[in-house]
């Protein structure tokens, strides 16, 4: 019986908010795993920053500064990725915004705009996407804890959290046909710019602590490893999971 494999060699992955955070991190991962990467993001300086890491540790990696909220463009962005790249093998749906508000104070601004990056984003990035694997392929959508609990004052971002589980497991169920498969990663707490607000209170720190059983927050190349296993052979058969990597949180609550 062969050992499944869990390499990517050959294969060519596209990561939305690649340049920073979550997506970098993953983006490295891949890389490390074997596969070419197209990052995907608005702040070019990071993203050729992102992209040398890259390529400094051996990996083959090249950057698209793009919006996917941009939806009339993504066509154009994933026929980039082939031209440049020569196939679409994975696509890492990292991309998204978050902004705490009392709901009663959310506006319908705040609202389009976090629902619209994450939740209709991610979708037509997906669809993008999947139009250009030509020989199946793997979808990583980004979801969070906030699919699974509320979080007061996150209506909107719980709202397209939710959403995009959702979404993952009826793209799942469509896109089998084509052998392509789609599942979620759920980070549980980790540092990064869009959760730096949080972290600056140590009161917070403290008492999320206290629900977390491995009694620590999670380190960024910890996700990595996730999103190598879905993206690999070692999971062919595994497809409308998702997988949250926090700790043992969700299990204790």
């Amino acid at each position: 019986m062969q050992s499944p494999s869990f390499s990517l060699a050959g294969r060519v992955a596209a990561v939305t908010g690649g340049s920073r955070g979550i997506g970098r991190a993953i983006a490295v991962a891949l890389a490390r795993a074997g596969a070419a990467v197209a990052l995907l993001g608005r702040d070019r300086p990071s993203l050729i920053q992102a992209q040398q890491a890259i390529t400094d540790g051996g990996g083959r990696a090249t950057h698209l500064c793009a919006a996917i909220s941009q939806i009339c463009a993504l066509d154009a962005l994933f026929n980039q990725i082939g031209d440049w790249l020569g196939r679409l093998d994975i696509l890492i749906n990292n991309a998204g915004v978050e902004q705490v508000c009392p709901s009663l104070d959310a506006s319908e601004d705040l609202w389009d705009r976090v629902v619209g990056t994450n939740l209709k984003g991610s979708f037509f990035c997906a669809q993008a996407a999947a139009r250009h694997m030509q020989a199946g392929g793997s979808i990583v959508n980004l979801c969070s804890l906030t699919s699974q609990r509320g979080v007061p004052g996150a209506a909107a971002y719980g709202a397209s959290k939710s959403g995009l589980a959702g979404l993952t497991r009826t793209l799942a169920t469509e896109w089998a046909s084509r052998m392509i498969r789609v599942n979620g990663i759920g980070p549980g707490y980790f540092r990064t710019a869009l959760t730096e607000p949080f972290y600056a209170d140590a009161a917070w720190q403290s008492r999320t602590l206290e629900k977390i059983p491995l009694r620590r927050f999670g380190q960024l190349d910890e996700l990595g490893g996730a999103a190598v296993f879905l993206c690999s052979d070692a999971a062919s058969y595994i497809t409308g999971q998702i997988l949250y990597v926090d700790g043992g949180y969700l299990a204790s609550i």
